[in-house]
């Protein structure tokens, strides 16, 4: 498709004065949307975040409940993140009731979603069974988001801090019916899908802090052993009229961007980056035209690192040899920005979840204020290399997970203690596994605030809240299908 017809196709006019609320209270905190266009989309998930890990990461980094960049945005909203249940009835969603969350303290223990299903709600705007990945209860495909972007000749990308084959990553992209397919979603993900652009861990030659093994650990989450050794080679993706075109020109394009070795890549083969120092030489200059970038560790950036697990933030010293979040998503900006139609990506912050799981006060901390930075780097991009009326950004999360408050059997919305700049803050876990909390949500830019007038319900403490499928329904609706 032209860029003339693509950008045709991405234009949509809003209605009347639309506004988003923050609080129990409307509050006007936006500008009305006007008729416009979405260039770029931008999606930011804090796996496992609630509002209780922002104020963490707040009070850690600034001493005061507020500041993270995103706080500030014009949208702001709750988000309910139920799933599909089976019933004797059928499959039916799971629901928020307000009025339950806040008499019984375990309500919100009961029947949460896990990352795939609410992945798939966000991406494709349609509800699934846990553990499903891009395939709706009864194993059908679902169209996603970042299909209906490749359609309309846009740039689109994935970028994560866990393996870029778990849930949330290959929920925007793979159609699986079991997220423990590792090897078959990274394989989709890689040879079946037009995606320019993935960065996630998941390396096989290497440990949770980044040292060499002697054999591989597992090919799982890069696709298997053959696949992974076509990576290295440089020639996975390589041109096939079948299946491995790309960019959907039918045929090998000669490349034009050369490698640190002075090698020129062809469009539809995957370029590895796997060093720190290359993750960074990306986010300027030339960039290929298909990239992967692999650190070189096991399972996550820092969150699995060794130590004292449960140490106070930053205690144990980062792993330096790894990329942040915020260098990885400078690098995937700088890859798919050349592309005059624009772009879609998702950034996820994807060990936040894994840290609280283990309820690791610490290390949530770190994850947090990481994809926090992260988010700051985008909303620079966005100043700096487009603009926001024509750029949308969402920052927000997938579900809950710790059931985090100041105490032990301490409603959520009561605050964290504070313990001043750069001390943990006074905080309980009161599980370890996901909740049916309602999570934040944050937008700004083009359509923003178009998200009003999806709100479903409204919490005593949280505010007016959507659902979690809002995000695709209403891109979809812009994106004109």
């Amino acid at each position: 498709m032209s860029s003339s017809k693509a950008r045709a196709a991405c234009a949509v006019l809003l209605g009347a004065a639309l506004w988003c609320w923050s609080g129990p209270q409307a509050v006007l905190s936006g500008t009305p949307a006007r008729a416009q266009r979405v260039r770029n989309i931008v999606v930011m998930i804090s796996d496992g975040c609630g509002f209780r890990h922002v104020e963490a990461a707040n009070l850690h980094a600034y001493g005061r409940p507020h500041g993270s960049v995103y706080e500030a945005f014009p949208c702001r909203l709750a988000m309910k993140t139920g799933m599909l249940r089976r019933t004797d009835d059928g499959f039916v969603p799971v629901g928020y009731d307000p009025g339950a969350a806040w008499r019984d303290f375990g309500y919100v223990k009961k029947a949460s979603t896990d990352s795939a299903a609410a992945a798939t709600a966000l991406s494709a705007g349609r509800k699934t069974v846990s553990g499903a990945i891009g395939v709706d209860a009864d194993g059908a495909p679902l169209r996603h988001l970042l299909a209906r972007c490749e359609e309309l000749g846009m740039a689109t990308g994935v970028v994560t801090t866990v393996p870029f084959s778990h849930a949330t990553p290959a929920g925007f992209v793979a159609h699986n019916e079991s997220r423990q397919n590792f090897e078959e979603i990274a394989g989709e993900m890689m040879l079946g899908s037009p995606i320019d652009c993935i960065m996630g861990c998941g390396h096989p030659w290497y440990d949770r802090d980044g040292r060499r093994l002697d054999g591989p650990r597992t090919y799982a989450y890069v696709g298997g052993e053959e696949l992974w050794g076509d990576l290295v080679a440089g020639v996975a993706g390589a041109w096939d009229a079948t299946r491995h075109d790309a960019d959907g020109n039918g045929r090998p394009d000669p490349g034009e961007w050369v490698d640190a070795d002075h090698n020129g890549k062809a469009d539809d083969e995957w370029v590895l980056v796997q060093s720190r120092r290359e993750f960074r030489r990306l986010a300027r200059g030339r960039t290929p035209k298909r990239l992967i970038g692999i650190p070189q560790v096991s399972s996550t950036l820092q969150q699995g690192r060794g130590g004292e697990p449960k140490a106070a933030p930053y205690v144990v010293p980062l792993n330096g040899a790894m990329p942040t979040l915020a260098e990885m998503a400078r690098g995937a900006l700088n890859v798919l920005d050349d592309d005059p139609d624009g772009l879609f990506i998702m950034i996820e912050g994807g060990a936040v979840d894994w840290a609280g799981h283990a309820n690791q006060s610490g290390r949530m901390v770190e994850e947090q204020r990481d994809f926090n930075d992260a988010v700051a780097a985008v909303v620079a991009w966005v100043e700096e290399s487009s603009n926001w009326d024509e750029t949308v950004l969402i920052v927000t999360a997938d579900h809950e997970c710790g059931y985090l408050t100041a105490g032990e059997g301490v409603w959520a919305f009561e605050p964290l203690q504070n313990n001043g700049r750069g001390r943990l803050p006074g905080m309980a876990w009161n599980s370890g596994s996901h909740t049916n909390s309602l999570v934040p949500f944050y937008a700004r830019g083009a359509l923003a605030g178009g998200f009003e007038e999806y709100v479903v319900g409204t919490d005593p403490h949280y505010g007016p809240y959507i659902d979690n499928t809002a995000i695709a329904r209403l891109l979809f609706a812009a994106l004109g299908g």
